[in-house]
């Protein structure tokens, strides 16, 4: 009996531990986005949190240690979570980084992860991606020393700063790769165009060769491109502000041939302005191919003479394009 009574104890014990193998998550969010606050990990819900008419939720789950996101619409922030952990947040989602301020047990390391939040979106990545190559290599590794000893300083858990230099690792080689990317851009301006000769959704053919004596915005898109349709509110804005003006708006659509009608009839259906062009091969096609595109939207502008002003020029949603069109049309 004394042996049950012990294996039964035993079992108890371990019952209630494991029930505790959780992370505890409160909050208080004032002006709140939306009735539910969503955990995710890479885009995998972990748990969906209602939130009542005062912005106070209550929640406890288990978790894999490691870093997710919380979503409060469409604004979200980052998290560390492992079970354990007992966190209390406040937070007014009409400022939203700039109120995040954690309590509890795990809290250290989700202020840190909000406060360099912050610190990043103030950090200079346009002087930066301006360097030249030396310039830009020696930046990058200051930066990866700087973080180091921020974490360091910050006496932070030791997984967490694995786990946080994993990402921030992450981040700086897509930083190095858009950067190759841009500088490629870059060599190209002020050369010559190469010619293209599109099909026109008015009927007929168009070539680049036909449109000179004028500058030439250029949309590369595609219909099944969400960021492309995103953009054609705008493009449809500054078409119209630029009317009549020595510019024309050229859309290329780089879908496949099974898709062309489906291309014919989004630009009837959507009534898309400007001069809308069918790429012959696509992603293949030689003029694509000469501005190394391989991710779209993209824009281009062109000179009356047929160079290249700015191979990667800004989006129509972008406030810097018509300042840029201004200053090209004035000149």
């Amino acid at each position: 009996m004394k042996n049950l009574f012990t294996l039964l104890s035993l079992m108890l014990i371990s019952l209630l531990g494991y029930a505790q193998e959780e992370v505890k998550f409160e909050a208080k969010i004032d002006n709140k986005n939306g009735d539910v606050i969503f955990i995710k990990n890479n885009n995998v819900i972990v748990k969906e949190i209602k939130i009542d008419d005062k912005g106070v939720f209550k929640a406890s789950f288990p978790v894999k240690e490691g870093m997710y996101q919380m979503f409060d619409g469409v604004e979200y922030a980052g998290l560390y979570l492992k079970n354990g952990y007992d966190l209390k947040l406040t937070m007014n989602a009409a400022e939203f980084d700039e109120s995040i301020k954690f309590e509890g047990k795990g809290a250290k390391e989700n202020n840190y992860l909000a406060q360099e939040t912050l610190a990043d979106e103030k950090f200079g990545y346009e002087k930066l991606l301006a360097l030249d190559e030396q310039g830009f290599a020696k930046a990058i590794e200051q930066k990866k020393a700087d973080d180091a000893e921020k974490m360091a300083k910050a006496g932070l858990d030791a997984n967490f700063v694995a786990l946080h230099k994993r990402d921030l690792d992450m981040n700086l080689l897509g930083l190095q790769q858009y950067y190759t990317q841009v500088s490629a851009n870059k060599k190209l301006n002020n050369s010559k165009a190469p010619n293209f000769d599109y099909e026109n959704a008015a009927g007929g053919k168009t070539s680049l060769e036909s449109l000179k004596g004028k500058y030439v915005y250029i949309d590369v898109w595609a219909t099944w491109c969400g960021p492309c349709r995103a953009e054609i509110p705008s493009l449809k804005k500054v078409e119209a502000a630029y009317h009549g003006k020595n510019i024309e708006f050229v859309s290329i659509s780089v879908d496949v041939d099974k898709d062309h009608e489906k291309w014919k009839n989004f630009v009837k259906e959507k009534q898309l302005g400007g001069i809308q062009l069918f790429a012959d091969k696509n992603w293949l096609s030689d003029f694509i191919k000469s501005f190394n595109i391989n991710s779209i939207p993209r824009f281009i502008i062109i000179d009356p003479k047929g160079n290249v002003v700015d191979a990667d020029a800004a989006r129509p949603s972008d406030p810097k394009l018509q300042a840029q069109l201004d200053s090209l049309l004035k000149s």
